[in-house]
């Protein structure tokens, strides 16, 4: 009598070895970008003007943002562009449009897609720069001058006969 068991056993390996294979693909990338999220290349704090920040993508909306850097006068003005994921910073920001700023960031390197941000530079908390803080040659607003009262004009002397 021949048992046909061999085969079935063999089919039963081959279907567990491919659930394995396509569990290993599936949690292999997603592992990854779990770590490459959580792990920081570097972190840090850039200062300067708040000029812009937008959220932008197709199909992955992402906050895109941009600091203008001023090192000394006469220089031209270097720009920091970054991304942020935290919805709280967002608004922060928002609130802090337009003014000198000092932004926290941490730079993550290795994501394996632009939909967690275009830039590699990730900003997790914002802060005012107050103005006692600011180098002298940067330009302070300039305060309104005081009022004083016009002189009335002088009585206008006659014309001496000629």
């Amino acid at each position: 009598m021949y048992s046909s068991s061999k085969p079935k056993l063999q089919q039963g390996n081959a279907k567990r070895i491919g659930l394995i294979v396509l569990a290993v693909i599936i949690i292999l990338p997603v592992l990854y970008t779990w770590a490459m999220l959580s792990w920081s290349y570097s972190t840090g704090e850039r200062a300067g003007w708040l000029q812009k920040l937008s959220n932008k993508g197709v199909i992955c909306k992402t906050d895109e943002g941009e600091l203008s850097l001023i090192a000394v006068p006469g220089a031209a003005p270097e720009k920091f562009f970054f991304t942020v994921r935290d919805p709280a910073v967002v608004k922060q920001i928002q609130a802090l449009m337009g003014r000198r700023v000092s932004l926290h960031y941490e730079q993550k390197v290795g994501l394996p897609s632009s939909c967690f941000g275009e830039t590699s530079y990730f900003v997790t908390g914002v802060e005012e720069v107050s103005e006692s803080s600011l180098p002298p040659w940067t330009s302070k607003p300039a305060e309104a001058p005081a009022t004083a009262p016009v002189p009335a004009p002088a009585p206008a002397t006659p014309a001496a006969p000629r």
